[in-house]
């Protein structure tokens, strides 16, 4: 995996998470659920690179 596509990905978790949290104290649902759903996006993400360093081993 490459160092940028990881730093990519840990910064869509974290800014996601962000949102998620604001979402819920601003009591915006849909800002809380986008913030899921860009935690869970730059999840997969990474766990879609783990999958390809596996093969390119």
């Amino acid at each position: 995996m490459s160092a940028i596509d990881k730093v990519k990905n840990a910064a869509q978790e974290a800014a996601g998470k962000v949102k998620e949290a604001v979402g819920e104290k601003s009591g915006n649902r849909d800002l809380q659920a986008e913030g899921q759903r860009d935690q869970v996006a730059g999840d997969l993400k990474q766990r879609g690179e783990h999958v390809k360093d596996a093969f390119t081993r």
